[in-house]
């Protein structure tokens, strides 16, 4: 299983015309998995209050990037400037479950969301991964307080279920953002330099968060692949150039994914995971920003704890707008079942769980039901006309996710039907 995943300090921009190559969407292998973490999106009163009614321009353009290729935006958290997004191909989704998200402030003492985490955690496969994405304190010499902030974010996010009620009670966590550490010590003219001959080694040693490491266990328990890129902080905007501003900022690594996979013995010899980077790297051709992307993808090597949905779900017979419908489901193993439950009808391309076209509650037009298999009435007035490729999704209120998707089908399109009926009455 393929994860993709960026980090991108955005700088308020609104977002580039194209983020197939940030996405990677023409190369032949598909990840997964996507896992998008944005910091500084734009968030001034009038704007945020915009977004909080409507989807944000960033996550309007992942979206709609991703869900014709098949992928559906899971998750979403947002803190001011701070948005996390979580997308997997459908397939993956009725194995998505105990999604949970929160945040905390580290901004003003605590009181401001300009600054510090938002995450998502969730069951995939029977396995608690949790997304960290991170914007702690700026300048070079706040390095202990960006580690205190990371300590302070772990300590307050709290969860549901019990047996995983901390970020690092989760098998595998991921941390990413702008960290903000900084390259201390060395001069201008030696880090471009070093830059410039793509000797970036010659520099982390004196990167803020590899000299933290050597002396906070809590950082030696989070791994990060070779900084085999040039520093992504700061830039002229649309351009290559480092910052020329009167403020000269030095060149920086702040924007970073680091993880932490926990071995329980016993789980690990029945339901082994295992992760593997397969690259770690930047973007370089983006300018909107004064930070460059970054991707890390990964291979996630896991042994499934469950192969079937909760729910079988499907169409019975014909759809179109001219007769009422029925949908079958089946549970094909206990869950927790509710009246708040509900069926929605999407299309195929749908780009999350609010994208249906109609829905139908379980309980309340349920037709027949016995041991095993239940119908529910769907009425033609809430069929669309204009018909398509669609799918069914059995949506677990008690869950807050969908446990069933149905092979996709046919809606016919009545208004074809009527057409045709015309013409052949005019000829």
């Amino acid at each position: 299983l393929a994860l993709h995943m960026v980090t991108w300090n955005v700088a308020t921009a609104d977002p580039p015309d194209d983020i197939s190559s940030l996405l990677h969407l023409n190369s032949p292998k598909t990840p997964d998995l996507y896992v998008i973490g944005l910091q500084e999106v734009y968030s001034a009163p009038h704007r945020f209050i915009i977004d909080m009614a409507v989807e944000d321009s960033w996550s309007h353009l992942f979206m709609s990037s991703l869900a014709p290729r098949g992928y559906l935006k899971v998750s979403s958290i947002r803190m001011q400037g701070l948005l996390l997004l979580f997308f997997s191909k459908l397939a993956h989704v009725p194995f998505i479950r105990d999604i949970q998200d929160t945040y905390s402030r580290t901004g003003i003492s605590g009181y401001w969301g300009n600054k510090g985490g938002v995450s998502i955690r969730l069951s995939f496969y029977g396995h608690m991964l949790c997304f960290l994405n991170c914007h702690l304190a700026a300048h070079m010499q706040y390095a202990s307080q960006r580690v205190d902030e990371f300590e302070y974010i772990l300590d307050t996010q709290t969860f549901d279920p019990k047996k995983t009620p901390h970020i690092l009670d989760h098998k595998l966590v991921f941390w990413f953002g702008d960290l903000n550490f900084r390259i201390q010590d060395h001069g201008m003219h030696f880090l471009h330099n070093c830059i410039t001959s793509h000797k970036f080694n010659l520099l982390w040693s004196k990167d803020q968060l590899t000299m933290m490491k050597k002396t906070e266990a809590l950082l030696q328990e989070f791994d990060e692949g070779p900084l085999d890129f040039q520093p992504t902080y700061k830039f002229d905007r649309f351009s290559d150039c480092y910052d020329s501003s009167g403020k000269m900022r030095k060149p920086a690594w702040t924007d970073r994914i680091l993880w932490r996979n926990t071995k329980n013995q016993q789980e690990e010899e029945e339901f082994p995971l295992k992760l593997k980077q397969d690259s770690y790297t930047s973007n370089m051709e983006y300018g909107v920003s004064d930070h460059k992307p970054v991707i890390g993808i990964f291979t996630l090597e896991l042994r499934k704890m469950y192969e079937a949905p909760l729910v079988r779900v499907c169409a019975e017979g014909e759809w179109s707008a001219d007769f009422d419908a029925m949908v079958i489901y089946s549970p094909l193993q206990p869950f927790p079942s509710s009246a708040w439950d509900w069926i929605g009808l999407y299309k195929v391309g749908f780009r999350s769980v609010s994208d249906y076209i109609t829905y139908t509650w379980v309980k309340d037009d349920e037709v027949s039901f016995n041991d095993e298999l239940t119908q529910v009435y769907v009425s033609k007035d809430e069929i669309p006309a204009l018909g398509g490729e669609c799918v069914l999704c059995y949506y677990c209120s008690t869950l807050q996710c969908i446990v069933g998707i149905s092979s996709p089908f046919k809606v016919s399109n009545t208004l074809d039907m009527f057409q045709v009926g015309c013409t052949e009455v005019e000829y």
